[in-house]
C-alpha cells in the first residue's frame, strides 16, 4: 500500500476495520446481509446419475441431490460434482452459479479439471427463487410468509448456506484437499462467495468475480450501482436494515473493505471487467487495498500492487489479497478462470 493509494483512500473517508474478526461478522450480518441461519439438524446426498467418460482427463461427472433436515421441514436441492478419479487428492473449487450444467457458459469444466482442480457446483435459484418470495426452497424453512425482521437473512445468505452444505459434504470425499478449498461467484453470486468465505472458514479461497456494489467495491465514493440502485432492485438480498443506508453511505458503522477484511488471514481475490462501470473496476482495486492492513496485522501479505490504478491487463497476485483488470463486459469468462487458478496455484499448500 503505497503513497497514491493512501491518498487515494484517506478521500473515501473509510472507518476503521474493527480488530476483532466476530465484530466485523456482527456488524456485516446486522446491517447488511442478515443473519445466517443455523446448521440443518440432517442432511444426506444421494447419487442420481454418473456419467463417467464425459471428460478425457481421467475425470467423472455425478449429478447429486442434498436433502437438509430442520426440525420438521425437509429440502432438497441437486449439485454437480466433476472429480479426478485417480486417486490423489485435489484442490478444488465449489461454484455457486447461475445454471445447472457442466461444463457451462460460465465454468469451463475440462479446463478447471486439466488444471489439476475438481469443482462441485450448484444452481442457486434451486436453493432458493431470485426474488422478493420467501416462501420456496430453503428461504421457506428459514423466512417464510410475512415481513422480514430488520436483521433477517436476504437471500445472499441463504445461498452462502447452500455452498456450506456443499462443504459438508466435499468433507466426506477423500479425493479432495480439504486444506485448499475454494467458492467462487460471479456478480450476486460473487458477492455470495465473499460471504460464504467471512462465515465459513473451511475455504481456504474466496474468489469474487464482478460483485461490484455490496460486495468487493467500496460503497464510499463508488461510481455506478450505488446503494439507493440495489436496495430498490434488490432488497430481497439483503437484510432490511441495509435499506436505511440508502444515499447515506457516510453513516454506515463499515464499507466493503470490511467484507474482504473478514477472510483474513486466508485469501480473497476481486476479478475486475474494464466496461463494468457499474461494479466500479477502480473501487474494487481500493477495496483490496483497504483490507490490506489488516491482513499485514495478522502477519500476512495483504495487496501488493503498483501506486497507481489498475490498468487493463494488470493482475495483482503476490499476496493474500488478488485482484486482476481484463478487457470487456460484466461476465464470468475464461480469462477470469485462468486467473483465478493460476493464484489458486500461486498459494497452494
Amino acid at each position: 500500500r503505497v503513497k497514491m493509494i493512501k491518498e487515494l483512500l484517506r478521500e473515501r473517508k473509510l472507518p476503521e476495520i474493527p480488530k476483532d474478526r466476530n465484530e466485523i461478522l456482527e456488524v456485516l450480518q446486522r446491517e447488511e446481509y442478515g443473519f445466517l441461519p443455523p446448521k440443518p439438524d440432517e442432511w444426506h446426498v444421494e447419487e442420481i446419475e454418473t456419467i463417467d467418460e464425459r471428460f478425457p482427463c481421467g475425470a467423472s461427472e455425478k449429478r447429486m441431490r442434498m436433502t437438509v433436515k430442520t426440525g420438521d421441514r425437509e429440502f432438497s436441492f441437486p449439485f454437480i460434482t466433476a472429480l479426478h478419479t485417480d486417486g490423489k487428492k485435489r484442490p478444488f473449487f465449489i461454484h455457486d452459479n447461475f445454471r445447472s450444467a457442466a461444463p457451462d457458459l460460465y465454468m469451463p469444466t475440462e479446463e478447471i479439471l486439466d488444471n489439476g482442480f475438481d469443482i462441485l457446483s450448484f444452481c442457486y435459484k434451486d436453493v432458493t427463487s431470485d426474488d422478493n418470495d420467501f416462501t420456496n426452497g430453503i428461504a421457506d424453512i428459514f423466512v417464510g410468509a410475512g415481513e422480514r425482521r430488520p436483521t433477517q437473512c436476504g437471500k445472499i445468505i441463504m445461498w452462502a448456506w447452500a455452498a456450506m452444505r456443499i462443504m459438508d459434504y466435499a468433507e466426506t470425499l477423500p479425493g479432495l484437499d480439504l486444506n485448499n478449498g475454494a467458492i467462487i461467484g460471479h456478480s450476486r453470486l460473487g458477492k455470495t462467495a465473499l460471504v460464504t468465505a467471512m462465515l465459513d472458514t473451511r475455504f481456504k479461497f474466496a474468489f469474487s468475480n464482478n460483485s461490484g456494489c455490496s460486495g468487493d467495491a467500496i460503497t464510499r465514493g463508488k461510481i455506478g450501482e450505488q446503494v439507493s440502485d440495489i436496495t430498490k432492485n434488490f432488497p430481497f438480498w439483503f437484510c432490511p436494515n441495509y435499506f436505511k443506508y440508502a444515499g447515506k453511505h457516510d453513516e454506515m458503522p463499515f464499507d466493503q473493505h470490511f467484507l474482504v477484511a473478514s477472510i483474513a488471514p486466508r485469501y480473497a481475490y476481486a476479478g475486475a471487467s474494464l466496461d463494468d462501470k457499474w461494479a466500479d473496476p477502480d473501487s474494487q482495486y481500493l477495496n483490496c487495498a483497504a483490507a490490506s492492513e489488516y491482513y499485514e496485522n495478522l502477519g500476512v501479505d495483504g495487496f501488493i500492487c503498483d501506486d497507481r490504478l489498475p490498468a487493463p491487463g494488470d493482475f495483482y497476485h503476490d499476496g493474500h489479497i488478488g485482484y486482476h483488470l481484463r478487457s470487456g463486459m460484466h461476465f464470468l469468462s475464461r480469462r477470469d478462470w485462468q486467473m483465478f487458478m493460476e493464484f489458486f496455484k500461486k498459494h497452494i499448500d
